[in-house]
Formats: structure tokens, sequence, C-alpha cells
């Protein structure tokens, strides 16, 4: 039987691939988001950042496998077919987590910085589309293949150490 070397085979591995994930994300667009609003780094911004990324990765960590990870499951089950490639799978997924993921973030991403406002739903009309498409293509091209190049290599130990763990057996049974 042939297992996917690029996806988690259990929850250990599962908590894994989405901690490298959701931290490069949250890493990036708080970094992103504080930049782009303050409209240059310095000091107060970099300090800014530091306080935001503990409170925002939580925050991920939680709704993203409770909520949005569960919401795309089904989806990409209801859009794809078992004989679909791995990629079309992979694509409908992103997709519909970085749909929900930052939709849900760039509203919460706001309330975390700047507190209940008057423009937090305008804010959140404006802001949201160009988050979207900017997580979408982090995540597409750079974020989700280092994970499951992280995956591929944690897999590829395990083969190893299992063959290694099967020769020896195999030297002690002859």
């Amino acid at each position: 039987m042939h297992l996917e070397k690029r996806l988690p085979r259990n929850g250990k591995e599962g908590l894994l691939y989405g901690t490298i994930i959701s931290t490069l994300t949250v890493f990036f667009m708080t970094t992103y988001s504080a930049i782009y609003f303050a409209g240059d780094f310095n000091g107060e911004v970099a300090w800014t950042i530091l306080k935001m990324l503990p409170i925002i990765w939580i925050i991920v960590m939680i709704i993203e496998p409770v909520i949005f990870g569960r919401i795309a499951e089904a989806l990409t089950a209801k859009f794809t077919k078992p004989a679909d490639s791995f990629n079309s799978k992979i694509l409908f997924r992103i997709l519909f987590t970085v749909l929900g993921m930052s939709a849900a973030m760039t509203l919460i991403g706001d309330v975390v910085g700047n507190g209940f406002h008057s423009e937090l739903f305008s804010n959140w009309l404006h802001n949201w589309p160009r988050n979207f498409v900017i997580v979408l293509a982090a995540e597409s091209l750079v974020i989700q293949p280092i994970a499951r190049f992280a995956m591929v290599k944690l897999h590829d130990s395990q083969d190893e150490k299992a063959q290694i763990s099967t020769g020896m057996n195999n030297n002690i049974i002859q």
C-alpha cells in the first residue's frame, strides 16, 4: 500500500504539519500587516509585531483545526472525487482554508491590534480581499510546500529507521 509522504499520517504529525503552516502564516501576515499599516519598519513596529505574534498564533492554532479546517475538509470532499489528483485536493483545501481563515483573521487581527472601533466592518471590507490574495499566494507557493517538504523528510527518516530495524530483525532470525 502506498502511503502519501507529503501529508501527515497521524495526529502527532498532523499537529507538526499544522504548527509549521500556522507559524509561518502568522509570522508572515502579522509582520506584513504591521509594516503595511505603519508605513515603515522601525523599533516600535517590531515591538508591536512581537507582542501580537503569540496572541495571533494561539488564536490561529485554535480556530483552524476546530472550525475552518473541518469546513475546508468537508468542502474539499464535496468538490473533489476520490480519483482526483493530490494537487487538486490540496489546492481546494488551501482555497477553502484560506477563505475562512483570512476572513476571520482580518477581523480578529484588527480587534487585537486596534480594539473594537467604529470602522471595524469597513476596515474588514477593505482589507480582507487583499489579505485573501496575499495569503492564498503565500500558502500555495511557499508555506504549504515547506510543510509538505518537512513531512517528506520526516517520513523518509521513519522509513529509513524501519528498514534498519527490519534488517536487524532479519539478521537475528537468520
